[in-house]
This record gives structure tokens, C-alpha cells and sequence, in this order.
């Protein structure tokens, strides 16, 4: 009888440390999810906290390759966003004048720079010239056109040209100059698309203000040739026909500068992100990135 007794006393106490063990394994599991739960949460805090975004102006041609490399640069840097704002290098410039923020400004010519400079925006000790480029006259393939290059540009029976105040428009017009089309003159992007047509014989010319607007309208077959860079040929190789590459001895170089913007709303990790992504673009990797978009890096 005692023998009974005893064996249900150990049978109860065992139950006993039984449910008393999983009461606290399952405390224990309970505070393992809870820590867990805190950790990640914690750790979205500082994902969170350490995402900044950089606003960078570039010229519409680089529209591009700086897609190309943000995203390259991204996969390393996941933390940073890399809001583009593309359009002529003048019309940036007058953003930037009228107070846009903005962190990086990528021009397409020296001259928008220059009068950044001149205003006290540009960071000093930051510009530096990044890609040459060329110009380029082209026509949708089998357009027919009798037209081989700026020399007989009067024979097109409409035009694309980007306005003087868009580095291409003023590129082009200082290479009509050089022809000895138009008149010699101290501020070439002060001529006139009139001005143009009337030295071409009143060929019909349809302004644009960007060059992405100049090659939309020879792809789309509303223009029949047009002035762009060879950069803005990538892609279109099956669609357009480049007619001449027009001479640096025509042009001048066609110099891209970029450098950091003052800009006065931006915190301590936003300017951070800024220096480091341009140092990126002006990195080696970049350099193949660029070539490889039909850009000149030789820039000495």
C-alpha cells in the first residue's frame, strides 16, 4: 500500500517539474521572440535613420548613363536615394539661381558652370571636368535625305536644333560660324533660331529645349535631321543614321563639369552622400561606364 502511495506522490511531482519546465521554456521563448522583435525593430529604426537622398541636376544627355551608374552605385549603397532632375544645363542653372535644392549639379557646358561659380554656389575645391563629348548631325534611317552633314544643311527639309541657350543649340551655332554660315559674333548662343533659318536659306528649323526633345523629334519622323551628341545616339542605332560627326575643331571641346552646390538645407549625412557619390562618378569604374554610353573620358 505504502508502495502505491509513493509511486503516485512521484508521478504527481514529476507532472509538477513538468509543467513548471515548460512554463519556463515557454517564458523563455516568449522573452527570445520579444528581445527579437525589439532587435529588429531597432535595427529598422537605423536603416531608416541612415536613409538620405541627394538631388542631382544633370544635363538631359546624361539622362542615361547617370540612370547607369545610380543604380550600380546603389547596389553598394542601398541607403542612398538618388533623385535626378535632367533637363538643359541653362535651365538647371536658373533652378539652382531661384533656390531649388539641389547637391550636385552635371553640366554640359562650361558656361552654366562658370556662372555658378560666379554666383558663390559651387563648393570650392569640387568641380572637376568629367567626359568630352561631340556633335553630332543625324536623320532617321532611310530617311532619304540629301543632307551629309552641316555644310549643306540647307538642304534638309526641316531641322531639330536645340536653342542657344541649350549647350548643344550653341555648340552647333558656333560650328556654323566656323563654316563661315553665320556671321561672326561675340556670344553665339545669342543667335537666333530665325537667324539660323535665314542664313540657311529659310529652311524650316524647329526649336527645342533640351537635346532629348531634338533626337524625339528625328526619331518620331517630324523633323528631318537634327544636331544632338554622339552620346544621345545610344540605343537609337537602329533608328537613326548619323549623317557627320562634327569636328572639335568646329565646336571647341565639348566639356561636361560637375561639382557639389552649396546647398544650405542639407544636414551632415546628406552632404556626406553627396561627396561620396560624386567621388564615384568620378571614379575609374565610372570612367568604363561613360565610354561605354559613346562618351570621350579624355578630358585633359
Amino acid at each position: 500500500m505504502m508502495k502505491k502511495y509513493m509511486k503516485k506522490w512521484l508521478a504527481a511531482g514529476l507532472a509538477l517539474c513538468l509543467a513548471a519546465g515548460l512554463t519556463a521554456c515557454a517564458g523563455n521563448k516568449t522573452e527570445e521572440k520579444e528581445e527579437t522583435a525589439k532587435s529588429e525593430t531597432e535595427e529598422q529604426k537605423e536603416d531608416a535613420a541612415e536613409e538620405v537622398e541627394i538631388q542631382v541636376f544633370i544635363a538631359a544627355s546624361l539622362n542615361t548613363v547617370m540612370t547607369d551608374l545610380a543604380e550600380r552605385y546603389q547596389e553598394a549603397h542601398p541607403e542612398v536615394k538618388i533623385t535626378y532632375n535632367a533637363d538643359s544645363s541653362g535651365t538647371l542653372l536658373t533652378q539652382i539661381e531661384e533656390g531649388y535644392e539641389c547637391d550636385i549639379f552635371f553640366s554640359a557646358a562650361q558656361k552654366q558652370m562658370d556662372q555658378l561659380e560666379e554666383d558663390g554656389l559651387v563648393v570650392e575645391g569640387s568641380r572637376s571636368n568629367v567626359v568630352n563629348n561631340q556633335v553630332v548631325v543625324l536623320t532617321l534611317k532611310d530617311s532619304g535625305t540629301s543632307v551629309t552633314g552641316l555644310a549643306d544643311l540647307k538642304n534638309a527639309g526641316s531641322i531639330a536644333l536645340a536653342g542657344g541657350s541649350v549647350p548643344v543649340g550653341k555648340y552647333t551655332r558656333q560650328a556654323l560660324v566656323n563654316l563661315g554660315i553665320l556671321g561672326e559674333t561675340e556670344d553665339v548662343s545669342k543667335i537666333t533660331t530665325q537667324e539660323v533659318s535665314e542664313a540657311l536659306g529659310g529652311v524650316e528649323i524647329s526649336e527645342q529645349d533640351n537635346v532629348s526633345k531634338v533626337l524625339i523629334a528625328v526619331t518620331e519622323g517630324s523633323c528631318e535631321v537634327g544636331t544632338t551628341y554622339y552620346s544621345d545616339t545610344y540605343g537609337y542605332e537602329d533608328k537613326v543614321e548619323i549623317l557627320e560627326q562634327v569636328s572639335y575643331d568646329l565646336t571647341g571641346n565639348v566639356i561636361y563639369p560637375i561639382c557639389l552646390v552649396e546647398n544650405k538645407e542639407a544636414d551632415a549625412a546628406q552632404t556626406k552622400a553627396a561627396e561620396e557619390f560624386l567621388a564615384y562618378v568620378l571614379s575609374d569604374e565610372a570612367k568604363e561606364v561613360f565610354e561605354s554610353y559613346y562618351f570621350d573620358t579624355n578630358v585633359e
